[in-house]
């Protein structure tokens, strides 16, 4: 990983509890594999510690660690680093995207409450007049009771999100095309078609990756099928999203939008969202940040733990799920 993302998750007493359940290299943090240094710790490695930055684990690398087997992964997507060569030497694959769901996941939670209330508008409004409006007043448009709410995909993010939202007296549809009627309602949501969902809600959550056939997948079609005043919020990729579309949904004040990603990151300074009242923006936060980096370390511990046991690891990459997996 870079030596930025090892000062940022394995703080000493990460580094500690590594090495209470294995031999740690007493190298350097590792961001160049083709180094004579990086080459000496290759060969007698029978696991990799990854994060952000980790170069790619192409075959010429793994020719280097002829002992290799596993590799555990201190972050989510492992797209950027395990390569076919790993697959085809029947490298094992772990992830802590299950830890670092819990963040967007809690992110997603008070975005979605707090769009609800509005709370954004009205301390905006309140600011502004230094006075409090006629509560008695209030649009039945506001608030959270029997609010309609959309997940879209049951991702470990979305399904997350679900298990938060169950507290709430919220009305949750689902639209994943590999979810079933019947592990929905093991959910304990509706599963619906992607019109519908769009249709119905009042608040729809993008969970899907990044993938071919996602790209653009939140049509100006599905935006503009929102009943107005409703929310989109984005935390999965912004690609996934008809930015320009949806730019002019916002503008007109017809929807309002919470992004923590967008298509590019930053958005250029003069892209009209800036400035848009019913867009909040925010630089890709919703993952792990800060304190919930130990989550991320805690589980790769664990997993390492768990695999030199001999009981594998409890949160694997599939080689055959990674088309599904962001």
């Amino acid at each position: 990983m870079s030596p930025e993302a090892a000062g940022a998750v394995l703080d000493p007493e990460s580094l500690a509890a590594l090495r209470r359940v294995c031999d740690l290299a007493p190298l350097p943090v590792l961001d160049d594999l083709s180094t004579p240094r990086a080459r000496a710790a290759l060969a007698d490695a029978d696991l990799l510690v990854t994060g952000w930055g980790c170069p790619p684990l192409d075959a010429e690398v793994l020719r280097a660690a002829p002992r290799l087997r596993a590799v555990a992964h201190t972050a989510g997507s492992v797209r950027g680093h395990v390569t076919d060569a790993c697959w085809e030497r029947g490298i094992e694959v772990s992830s802590a995207a299950a830890a670092n769901a819990v963040p967007v996941a809690e992110y997603t939670l008070g975005m979605i409450l707090l769009t609800g209330k509005q709370v954004l508008e009205q301390a905006r409004e309140y600011r502004a007049t230094r006075r409090r409006a006629a509560w008695l007043r209030t649009p039945r448009t506001v608030g959270n009771h029997r609010r309609t709410v959309g997940i879209l995909s049951a991702s470990l993010i979305g399904r997350r999100v679900i298990e938060l939202l169950r507290p709430h007296d919220l009305r949750v549809l689902l639209h994943d095309p590999y979810v079933s009627d019947a592990d929905a309602a093991g959910l304990g949501v509706e599963r619906v078609g992607l019109a519908e969902l769009f249709a119905r809600c009042d608040t729809v959550s993008v969970h899907t990756p990044l993938l071919p056939e996602t790209r653009g997948l939140v049509s100006r079609e599905l935006i503009d099928a929102l009943p107005a005043g409703a929310v989109l919020i984005n935390t999965s990729r912004g690609p996934v999203v008809d930015q320009d579309a949806l730019t002019d949904a916002v503008r007109a004040g017809r929807v309002r939008a919470v992004l923590d990603v967008t298509d590019p990151e930053p958005l250029p300074p003069d892209h009209p969202l800036w400035d848009c009242e019913g867009a909040l923006i925010t630089p890709h936060l919703a993952g792990s940040l800060g304190n919930e980096w130990r989550r991320l370390a805690d589980l790769a511990v664990a997993e390492i733990g768990r695999w030199a046991s001999g009981a594998g690891f409890a949160h694997p990459v599939r080689r055959e799920r990674l088309a599904f997996l962001a």
